[in-house]
């Protein structure tokens, strides 16, 4: 009996469902996750604490940057990268996708940021918020800063492209359907270490300033930031091209001649045609209704809650080290709901169950948020009483609601919803992802932000829009639950046709 014919104990089974022979493919896989969502935290922690902690600025302008900045960036990218994506092999798309961003993030740190005062437009800023309505003071601030939103952009697409795309398209046209079941659970617990050490890192390079005898202690903490990034985006490339080099050539892991047939079938379709092509898919709808979803009921509390942060911690040290302490935590409670939660809950309880708790989740903390937001001024009094304020426990309501999305996303949301890739068609599956992951996400964090965007303008602050945006909340949350349930079906007729075909497939 082969190594592979041997079954699990339960034990085993549950801690560590992975035979020694395929170490060798889910160390590295586990290794090029760890290095994307390293980058990925340190990227969106340093981005909010710039565009919050801006002269002239604040989570107001998050909002008016999704939608003007954010969304425009993906859409361009989108159409490049479908271009590219029908001439270069895989890897070279790999490589030419990653590289621009490494090379922005040290021009960032080496040139824009040290001469922003004469790079943003002061002057021609403050004759705007001299003839425009107060509602519009987050849009100025987002030209006044220009080379912040920039980074806040690039950032934004670092997560919607190197991990969502890059990493789980990679994994998924690698990984087997019975290796999914075992190995994705796995890529999450081991990749949210990142989260850990790199909260660590934000709160160590954040308080650098302490021991510091200089006039800007952000730049120092924000170049050594970005000089980790840089490096840590080296050590992807090189873990890339490792695994291409011996893993991919391994024939117990990926069949090379099915390799050579999927690049000749390599689909050549124009971006409109790509696009009429998804949009005639239901199956790959209801995945985009998720990723829409997701995006826009995380974007929705976030930006309330980072307006309660920058009147708690005003300096961008101070608000660094504070999100960083954010990612250490969220790293901590995403393992252990990967450990003892996530393990067996697809096993056991089927994906339907599993994809179902992250909408439930951002229901219940949702409602908690904006519960104490509206009614905190009645109950300042008892809060006064344990001897803390209404902001703190904003803050620390916010935080948690963050921390528990953010969990589920990593543990429960990514994991389902590439699975639900894997019964795909080649075609489906590499023009479909990159829609539904990088404009999906980007168009549902920007539905949230033309909400918020539309609200300020009208009532002309946050505060004034909680009731709101906590409306949109429940709304959406429900279109998120009918569209996982609907998914279940056809994902269930979808692996059944997948696995009845690799039993009919010649070896």
């Amino acid at each position: 009996m082969t190594e592979e014919e041997k079954p699990f104990s339960k034990t085993r089974a549950f801690f560590w469902p992975v035979y020694s022979y395929e170490l060798k493919k889910l160390i590295p896989m586990l290794l090029l996750f760890f290095f994307i969502l390293f980058n990925y935290t340190v990227l969106r922690d340093t981005k909010d604490t710039l565009i919050v902690t801006a002269p002239n600025s604040g989570a107001e302008a998050i909002p008016f940057l999704k939608v003007y900045g954010v969304l425009p960036g993906a859409l361009i990218f989108m159409f490049i990268y479908a271009k590219m994506s029908n001439s270069l092999s895989k890897p070279a798309l790999f490589y030419a996708t990653v590289a621009p961003f490494i090379c922005f993030f040290a021009l960032f740190s080496i040139l824009l940021y040290p001469n922003r005062e004469y790079l943003h437009p002061l002057q021609f800023c403050d004759w705007l918020t001299t003839i425009l309505p107060i509602g519009f003071m987050g849009l100025i601030a987002i030209i006044r800063n220009w080379t912040f939103s920039l980074f806040y952009i690039m950032s934004e697409l670092w997560g919607s492209v190197c991990l969502s795309l890059l990493f789980w398209g990679f994994a998924n046209d690698i990984t087997k359907i019975n290796e999914s079941k075992r190995f994705y659970n796995l890529f999450g617990l081991g990749a949210n270490l990142s989260l850990f050490f790199a909260g660590t890192f934000i709160i160590w390079a954040s308080n650098l300033r302490s021991g510091l005898n200089v006039a800007d202690p952000w730049q120092t903490s924000l170049n050594i930031l970005m000089l980790v990034v840089v490096i840590s985006g080296l050590i992807i490339l090189g873990i890339y091209w490792w695994i291409n080099k011996y893993v991919l050539t391994d024939p117990r892991f990926y069949d090379t001649n099915a390799q050579k047939k999927l690049k000749s079938d390599k689909p050549k379709l124009s971006l409109k045609e790509s696009l009429k092509f998804l949009l005639s898919s239901k199956y790959l709808g209801c995945i985009a209704i998720l990723v829409i979803a997701y995006g826009m009921c995380i974007n929705l509390v976030e930006v309330t809650w980072k307006s309660q942060l920058k009147l708690q911690f005003p300096n961008p040290n101070d608000y660094s080290a504070f999100m960083g302490q954010f990612s250490r935590i969220t790293g901590l409670v995403t393992m252990l709901m990967m450990f003892f939660v996530t393990g067996n809950v697809v096993r056991k309880l089927g994906w339907k169950v599993a994809a179902l708790i992250t909408p439930v989740v951002l229901l219940i903390t949702g409602a908690l948020f904006f519960t104490f937001m509206l009614f905190n001024s009645t109950l300042a009094g008892a809060i006064s009483l344990v001897g803390t304020t209404p902001l703190w426990l904003a803050v620390i309501f916010g935080m948690t609601q963050n921390i528990m999305s953010k969990s589920a996303k990593y543990s429960l949301f990514d994991p389902t919803k590439e699975m639900a890739y894997i019964p795909l068609s080649q075609e489906l599956k590499v023009k479909g992802k990159a829609t539904v992951d990088v404009v999906g996400a980007r168009f549902g964090k920007s539905g949230g932000a033309f909400i918020q965007q539309f609200l300020i303008i009208t009532l002309g602050s946050i505060a004034a829009i909680a009731p709101y945006i906590g409306l949109f909340l429940g709304i959406m949350i429900i279109l998120w639950i009918f569209a996982v349930i609907a998914l279940d079906k056809k994902f269930k007729i979808a692996i059944e046709e997948k696995e009845a075909d690799e039993k009919t497939s010649p070896a």
